[in-house]
């Protein structure tokens, strides 16, 4: 048997409960979860603000274990075999075909029709599929790698570390670009710190809640501004200070405020480049955007991203496993919050309130 923690229905209080352990396929394993994450789109799950979501769902997409039970053989993407015991985690994308139209011409894998995500589209009916639980079941074709990480300096960068790079790659950031990254969420902190990693001479960060100032500075922002505390018009003028009166190069929105789309692109100098990352869920129209003003005369690339694909995920590994590059995700690890299954309602109110710069699901 195994606790799972689940929310039963939209807009319910998420569960304790007990569910067998399912008779392993061929090339298929369970994985002892040593932590899972507690994100923003698990407090749109419990909403209902996600559409296709399978309830009742067990969430927790991105997780770090041991594997406790193989059976058959499962390979890592350089033909290793994978061990009982080995740490590693996973890409919770699963059932990426390779074979459709925009998987094979669009280059897209993100946008498969085919795909589905631990935590996310697969419900509890699927089995033992998101990572708020003791062991969860690895199906045949799940992607492990291999993680030297511990799993708490790996966790502290989560999900929103892949999701972060692939917006960074979006964003072709060049080596003395000025970015400015919009929101201090977990892809917003990870955004900066990869920023300067790519190059970036400059990153600046407007933040929200106050608590996230220190975490922005401590990663490497060169300024950061509370977007509570300065309206549109000041928030612009402390950029446009700061750019020589032009903008950032580049402005990477991780806010999920659809009013933030627009501010990107008023942030950023003319012929610059936007990202928008943080628009997973639906949160309404925009109606102070003016196409002439904002996009076509500034002659702005805007690129949506949407989710991560293999290669930021094990890129991303690769980086928290590495003993120098890792500093900044190692340098959070106090600021991180553990839960217990039994307090997952407790971890979602405090993700939804910004009370927490991360907060985690401990099984253990």
């Amino acid at each position: 048997m195994s606790k799972v923690a689940v929310i039963p229905k939209p807009n319910a209080q998420v569960e304790l409960r007990e569910v067998s352990l399912p008779e392993l396929e061929k090339d298929s394993a369970l994985l002892q979860v040593e932590l899972s994450e507690v994100c923003g789109t698990d407090v749109y799950l419990q909403q209902g603000r996600l559409q296709g979501v399978p309830y009742p769902l067990v969430p927790g997409h991105v997780s770090v274990g041991r594997l406790s039970k193989i059976r058959g053989t499962m390979l890592d993407v350089e033909g290793q075999e994978f061990r009982e015991g080995d740490r590693v985690t996973f890409l919770d994308v699963h059932r990426t075909c390779n074979a459709c139209w925009y998987c094979l011409v669009a280059k897209a894998t993100t946008r498969c029709p085919h795909r589905k995500v631990y935590g996310i589209t697969y419900g509890l009916d699927d089995g033992l599929c998101g990572g708020w639980a003791e062991q969860v079941y690895l199906q045949p074709g799940t992607r492990c790698i291999h993680l030297d990480a511990d799993a708490e300096t790996f966790m502290a960068g989560g999900c929103a570390l892949p999701t972060a790079l692939h917006a960074l790659e979006r964003g072709e950031i060049a080596i003395g670009d000025t970015v400015l990254v919009l929101g201090s969420g977990p892809v917003g902190i990870n955004a900066v710190i990869l920023a300067l990693m790519r190059g970036a001479l400059r990153v600046f960060c407007v933040v929200a809640p106050a608590n996230r100032l220190a975490a922005a500075t401590q990663v490497g922002a060169s300024a950061v501004l509370n977007f509570e505390e300065h309206d549109e018009r000041e928030r612009l003028e402390w950029i446009l200070e700061r750019t020589d009166g032009r903008g950032a190069d580049v402005t990477i929105e991780a806010t999920g405020a659809p009013d933030a789309v627009v501010q990107a692109m008023r942030f950023t100098r003319d012929a610059g480049r936007v990202v928008i990352v943080g628009q997973y869920t639906d949160h309404g129209p925009v109606s102070t955007f003016n196409p002439h003003l904002d996009l076509n005369r500034k002659q702005l690339d805007v690129r949506g991203c949407w989710g991560s694909d293999f290669s930021h995920f094990y890129r991303g590994a690769q980086i928290v496993s590495d003993p120098v590059r890792s500093k900044p995700w190692a340098a959070l690890k106090p600021g991180l919050s553990r839960y217990k299954l039994a307090e997952a309602n407790e971890a979602l109110a405090a993700v939804a309130g910004g009370r927490v710069l991360k907060a985690l699901m401990d099984p253990t």
